[in-house]
This record gives C-alpha cells, structure tokens and sequence, in this order.
C-alpha cells in the first residue's frame, strides 16, 4: 500500500488544521493506520492510531481533546482533524498503515513521506 499525507500547512495558535491520508492499493479497510509527528531536532513520536474497522483509537496525551482520529474505508483515506493547535505541534507529521496491525503495540510498515505543519505563536 502507498500512503499519501496531505493538508499541512501554516496556521495561526488556536487555529485548525485537517490532515489526509490516501492510501492506494487493495483492502485498505484491513490496516490499522497511525498518525506520528516529528520536529525538527527531535525523534518521532506517536500522535494517534485508528484500527481497521474504525471502532478503536488511541491519542499521545498531549493531543487528546484536541486532535480527533477517523476513516473513511470507501475513499481509501484516514483523517486528522487538528484542532486548537499550539506551537508546539509545529512538526512533520506522517501516517504509517499495518495490515491487521494492533493500535496498542504495532509497528508499521507502510509509511508516507509527510506534510508539514507549522503553528505559528
């Protein structure tokens, strides 16, 4: 599977940013998908993850209540709808898809070359 990210870009604090996934390839609706972020200088860190089917979701605590996780298996695309951003989630942030992978453990073997958001203070 191919992962394409879109939707980054430069926002105001407090603003709203939506990121996409695209995923080409068959049985996209099998693979559990995550969203990760990385800042300059720092390593990659888990961001949220969503399952296959779209029933479970898992959130790093510093984006829960404002970053909500979702799939739509018929358009091949996962979202991240990113709400009251702050600074500090100024990163590349990329999505990663493992078939039949577990959100709470999973590694990932499908990843996407990443989108840029910058928040600006």
């Amino acid at each position: 599977v191919q992962l394409v990210e879109s939707g980054g870009g430069l926002v105001q604090a407090g603003g709203s940013l939506r990121l996409s996934c695209a995923a080409s390839g068959r049985a996209f609706s099998t693979y559990a998908v995550g969203w990760f972020r990385q800042a300059p200088g720092k390593e990659r860190d888990f961001v949220a993850a969503i399952d296959w089917n779209g029933i479970s979701t898992l959130y790093a605590d510093s984006v829960k209540g404002r970053f909500t996780i979702s799939r739509d298996n018929a358009e091949n695309t996962v979202y991240l709808q990113m709400n009251s951003l702050k600074p500090e989630d100024t990163a590349v942030y990329y999505c990663a898809a493992e078939k039949w992978g577990n959100i709470h453990r999973s590694g990932y073997t499908y990843w996407g070359q990443g989108t840029q958001v910058t928040v600006s203070s």
